[in-house]
């Protein structure tokens, strides 16, 4: 008797996931990893990338094609992927936090004119030298010109607090969180200024903002579970 022959569909192999092709990016950053050569990385990245096809594979189902698309964005974007990064500072993978955090403070400083951007970067580097008198007069001349500028407002701030102006500090950093609400030094600013007018319910919330713009702030972290037991008592 001769053997039944079932019909059916023929069975497949599972697809791994090694067969599974990454996007080139992927390549791009292992080779960047192995060599540290980030100009060689930028040009591979402008020949086969725009930055919109980047902010997209910022949300990669792949956590290494994220975190090359995130250090990419932090070399090639403009302050128009700021929500991108934002919401990257949030991934669930660490590295892409840091290289999110790391890429977003860079866009900060890439919006404005051309003299607006320095303008930036050299108070930013007055308020590191603790310059602080002068990086608020360059500043707040900076906001007055430009005040579509959530950095000229965080520096200000930044040089306001320093000086113990903590009122106006306040309120810069509330500008600065109204023009990017990712703006989470602003938000730790405003916390660290409250502090110094001894209201430590608003800075705790600020702290809390902070923190859930990015939850890596360890200082502030800790800084939320002090406020949070001193409140309680």
């Amino acid at each position: 008797m001769a053997a039944v022959i079932q019909s059916g569909p023929p069975e497949t192999a599972p697809v791994s996931i090694e067969r599974i092709r990454k996007p080139l990016i992927a390549s791009l950053y292992q080779s960047y990893l192995a060599s540290q050569d980030a100009v060689a990385f930028v040009a591979g990245l402008l020949r086969h990338y725009k930055v919109g096809t980047l902010e997209r594979l910022a949300a990669h189902a792949d956590r290494e094609v994220r975190r090359a698309s995130v250090f990419g964005l932090g070399h090639v974007a403009e302050y128009s992927a700021n929500h991108t990064l934002g919401r990257a500072m949030l991934d669930e993978d660490r590295k892409v936090r840091t290289l999110a955090e790391d890429a977003i403070r860079k866009v900060w400083f890439r919006v404005g004119t051309l003299s607006q951007r320095r303008q930036l970067v050299l108070i930013s580097r007055m308020n590191a030298a603790r310059q602080y008198r002068e990086a608020r007069r360059q500043a707040q001349a900076l906001v007055d010109e430009a005040p579509h500028l959530a950095e000229a407002w965080t520096q200000c701030a930044t040089a306001l607090f320093h000086l113990q102006h903590y009122p106006d500090a306040i309120r810069h950093c509330h500008q600065a969180l109204e023009i990017n609400p990712y703006h989470f030094i602003a938000a730790t600013t405003m916390g660290h200024a409250y502090m110094g007018l001894d209201s430590y319910v608003a800075a705790l919330e600020s702290f809390r903002r902070a923190l859930r713009l990015n939850p890596d702030l360890e200082g502030v972290r800790i800084q939320v579970v002090r406020l949070a037991r001193l409140v309680e008592e």
